[in-house]
């Protein structure tokens, strides 16, 4: 199969689809594999590691998407790339899609098969391509808030961890998923007072375990938000329903609960955001302020440090890949049930339940759009 790996053109992603082991690995099964000249650049990777690793290095995009069966790619596809799919090729990336109708609707006009990294599951039901770059983002969630509790940036002035005879900051991180316990992990590192809330009381109880009583947990409910919001220096969002818009778990009018300054950080802001008052930012203009509060809503914040999130997804990525290149996406759907849920997009239908919900779509099963007995 034909592999090929355009260079990110999202704003500020230096991230890069495949390292040059990817390429190796996927040369070694036999396939050829397309790099677009300077992909890696960002992520520390040369044109030369990939050649030497047996990739052809093409000048543009254009060759890229004229060639390749399958595209693999780290953010979703940007409009001018959305109008050189076919309806012959796999795209392999997040997508992020419930919150997108328009993205939505160009990738079922392409008729292309897209694979989102987001909704693949494991035999648990845990999404394996999505942990790494959850765990990353996670750890940058509380790191940034800290930074943009400090003064000069606009924050309360307030250092994370305090100081002997000065309280510590109270942080409360919502979602005890991977994001929540990786933002979690890192409060409790910089001696923060933290709150961990979720729904699930299984989720807590691991997380009470696992932190050995270094942080509290609690139910999260409205009402529990909403009494512990006044004392809150940063609040994280660690929100997600899968392939689903993330609900909005602290409305506008509960801003004015919170101390001036605090910090919003949502890391759910590709699935919508997790905050009534979220809308995306970029990492050359990460913040913004409502209410007397900011707010931290990057969309593609593992991609701020590029050289650990590569590796950490092609690490993840690389057996779907493999899998899809040895055997196309029939066989490898055959092979791994798990990969199911991953098809969002199939032969111009939506073919999740929850981006059809969040687009506002008619849902088709995979089997039906793509014709599978």
């Amino acid at each position: 199969m034909k592999v090929g790996v355009p260079t990110e053109i999202k704003e500020e992603e230096y991230r890069v689809a495949l390292t040059a082991v990817g390429a190796r690995e996927l040369a070694e099964h036999g396939h050829e594999v397309m790099i677009q000249k300077g992909a890696g650049e960002g992520s520390a990777i040369a044109d030369s590691d990939y050649a030497g690793q047996g990739a052809r290095i093409v000048e543009t995009a254009e060759e890229v998407f004229a060639e390749a069966e399958m595209v693999l790619g780290v953010k979703e596809p940007q409009p001018v790339e959305v109008g050189m799919l076919r309806p012959e090729q796999t795209l392999f990336t997040y997508l992020h899609l419930a919150p997108a109708p328009d993205l939505t609707k160009g990738l079922c006009e392409s008729g292309a098969t897209c694979i989102a990294y987001e909704t693949v599951e494991d035999s648990n039901g845990a999404l394996p391509l999505l942990a790494p770059m959850s765990e990353i983002a996670g750890r940058l969630a509380t790191q940034s808030g800290a930074f943009f509790l400090e003064k000069p940036m606009g924050g309360r002035g307030i250092l994370l961890g305090g100081v002997p005879g000065v309280a510590a900051a109270n942080v409360m991180v919502i979602g005890a998923g991977a994001v929540g316990i990786n933002a979690a992990q890192i409060a409790v590192g910089m001696a923060a007072d933290v709150f961990l809330f979720d729904l699930n009381i299984d989720a807590l109880r691991r997380a009470d375990l696992q932190f050995g009583g270094s942080l509290s947990t609690v139910y999260s409910s409205t009402l529990s938000i909403e009494t512990m919001l006044p004392m809150m220096d940063l609040v994280i969002g660690a929100v997600l329903v899968q392939g689903a818009r993330a609900p909005h778990v602290i409305k506008r009018e509960q801003l004015g609960l919170m101390k001036r300054n605090a910090v919003l950080v949502d890391v759910a802001i590709d699935q919508g955001g997790c905050f009534e008052t979220s809308k995306p930012t970029t990492h050359s203009e990460p913040v913004y302020e409502v209410d007397g509060i900011t707010h931290y809503c990057v969309a593609n914040m593992p991609g701020a440090v590029p050289i650990t999130s590569t590796q950490a997804l092609t690490n993840a990525t690389l057996p779907y890949v493999l899998s899809l290149a040895d055997n196309g996406v029939e066989g490898a759907l055959a092979k791994d049930p798990g990969l199911w849920p991953g098809v969002n997009v199939a032969a111009g239908n939506v073919t999740h339940p929850g981006v059809a919900e969040g687009v506002g779509a008619d849902y088709v099963p995979v089997k039906e759009a793509l014709g599978i007995g």
